[in-house]
């Protein structure tokens, strides 16, 4: 049974300039212990689709026109205020793409660390100082007893992405949300970052949705893919499956531009031109424009491709020229 069940979301922006459709009619679940990745270019509703589910979203502009999500009998879109701050930082926690940002400047990690503790388990004092000191030193900060009292600009970026993951896990949630947490940092301690998210997800049987652009963070920690293109979900399958049988032509492009596929001097491949604006929606395939590896001339022009079942757990935008192989 999923943890986390939505349906048909779809987010708009209603700006001077229009309404922009940022997230249009999606739909995923994520089952308790498993890893859904979400991947797509910037502007391609990743972050939007998950800031919807927790109230995160500014309104106005933002308004969220339709669709449910489902979190233990709760519809999250639906929910109150009051609802929604009961289970965020407690039930469902988030890791942001910058750290530097989402940390409080002025206050002391320890402070920052305690503070989910006493909103939502009523845990103050020692006891929670001493629970804050035990979440740094689970997720490899050294001497957390003197690190603790420390200011955020006093920390690596490494470590203050450590300290991000500590304090969105120090309540043990169920369902953990991670932004592109690894974006700015190198490979090493990108890959020390993932390894603790990993671990944690065994240890304490959390559900992660995790988004980013990067195809090889993927391929490490999700069991299933979401591709995103416009607003909308162009393929969605399992990991092995979508690697290996890639069918949507948008899906065989962000392969297709990965670095270490491509011989010594050869070019690199990139996708041509820009994703489309979102302010100024037109009928038919979005990545008509830019679609290389199918057959432009074959995509459609009067509706949206419909996201439809191709295998077992294998769903694709039934655009033929998309679909089509060049």
């Amino acid at each position: 049974m999923a943890l986390l069940d939505v349906r048909n979301l779809t987010t708009r922006f209603h700006t001077r300039n229009g309404i922009v459709h940022a997230v249009e009619d999606v739909s995923f679940s994520v089952e308790a212990g498993k890893a859904l990745g979400i991947v797509g270019e910037s502007g391609s509703g990743k972050s939007v689709t998950c800031y919807s589910l927790l109230g995160l979203i500014p309104q106005p502009p933002g308004r969220i026109h339709a669709g449910t999500a489902m979190f233990d009998g709760l519809d999250l879109l639906k929910a109150k205020e009051s609802q929604l701050r009961k289970i965020r930082g407690k039930r469902i926690s988030m890791i942001f793409q910058d750290p530097m940002t989402s940390l409080n400047p002025y206050l002391r990690i320890g402070d920052q660390l305690t503070e989910p503790l006493e909103i939502h388990e009523g845990i103050r004092g020692r006891k929670a100082l001493d629970r804050a000191i035990q979440s740094l030193a689970e997720v490899g900060i050294p001497d957390p007893e003197k690190r603790i009292q420390a200011y955020p600009h006093e920390f690596s970026g490494g470590m203050r992405q450590r300290v991000m993951i500590a304090m969105a896990l120090i309540t043990r949630p169920e369902l953990l949300i991670c932004d592109e947490p690894t974006t700015a940092l190198d490979v090493t301690v990108q890959k020390q970052v993932l390894d603790l998210i990993r671990d944690r997800q065994r240890e304490l049987g959390t559900a992660v949705i995790f988004i980013t652009h990067d195809l090889a963070v993927v391929s490490e920690v999700c069991d299933v893919v979401n591709v995103m293109y416009a607003g909308r979900i162009v393929e969605s399958a399992p990991k092995d499956e979508l690697f290996a049988k890639p069918l949507h032509a948008y899906t065989r492009s962000l392969l297709k531009s990965i670095p270490a596929i491509h011989d010594k001097g050869e070019d690199l491949y990139t996708i041509p031109g820009l994703p489309p604006n979102l302010a100024n929606p037109v009928p038919g395939c979005d990545f008509r424009p830019r679609n290389t590896l199918g057959d432009a001339k074959l995509c459609l022009t009067d509706r949206h491709p419909k996201l439809v079942e191709h295998g077992a757990r294998h769903f694709v935008q039934d655009c033929p020229g998309c679909l089509s192989t060049n």
